[in-house]
């Protein structure tokens, strides 16, 4: 494995457990909030990360051609419990020995991709995701500087083309920055308006 190659699991691997962190966060009463995913509570987009989470692993292992191990989860009792065992587990998968050398079959992509591509793929996922939840909960997002630029380069390799965005599709159309603040964004920004965010609409205060 070469050492950029292992840095992408490394990078995922922050991104993930920052994403814990944050689902931690939300108290009981939290769970109802909307979420920046269109039509989404926090609990909803919680089951949704969870089964990304065992979907991915399944994959890792040469098993993300079965529907089954994609689905949410139905304990919707305990989301941040239930969140944190699915972390550990896509975590446990992408540090087997290999697993960038290997094929993940993604549902959503209709395709196999390599394991380079796919942990990429769960990268940018992970970090906007641990991005929605943060600001739903109205707290910062943490990441470092290598990660947020690591997954905004992979979030510039995803098509923007609208005709494969938007409804029944794995991303939202890109949003473009408002008039006048298109210079300067930072790479979190960046990435989170390729993959459809307006975060003008989320300020976190504080």
């Amino acid at each position: 494995m070469t050492r950029h190659a292992a840095d992408i699991v490394e990078w995922d691997r922050i991104a993930v457990r920052e994403a814990v962190r944050v689902v931690d966060l939300a108290g009981d009463d939290d769970w109802g909030r909307d979420s920046p995913c269109a039509g989404w509570t926090l609990r909803r987009l919680v089951a949704h990360m969870a089964a990304q989470h065992h979907g991915f692993a399944a994959a890792a292992r040469g098993l993300g051609h079965e529907a089954a191990r994609w689905q949410e989860p139905r304990d919707r009792g305990e989301p941040a419990r239930v969140h944190r065992a699915a972390a550990t587990a896509v975590l446990d998968a992408f540090g087997e020995p290999v697993v960038l050398e290997r094929e993940f079959v993604l549902p959503e992509l209709g395709s196999a991709v390599p394991g380079r591509r796919a942990v990429g793929f769960h990268l940018v996922d992970y970090v906007v995701h641990a991005w929605d939840v943060a600001v739903t909960l109205g707290v910062e997002v943490l990441l470092p500087d290598e990660v947020l630029r690591a997954a905004l380069a992979v979030a510039l390799r995803v098509p923007a083309d609208p005709a494969l965005r938007g409804p029944g599709s794995a991303f939202a159309p890109v949003v473009p920055a408002p008039a006048g603040e298109a210079e300067g964004a930072g790479a979190l920004e960046e990435t989170l308006r390729l993959l459809g965010r307006r975060p003008e609409l989320w300020p976190v205060h504080g």
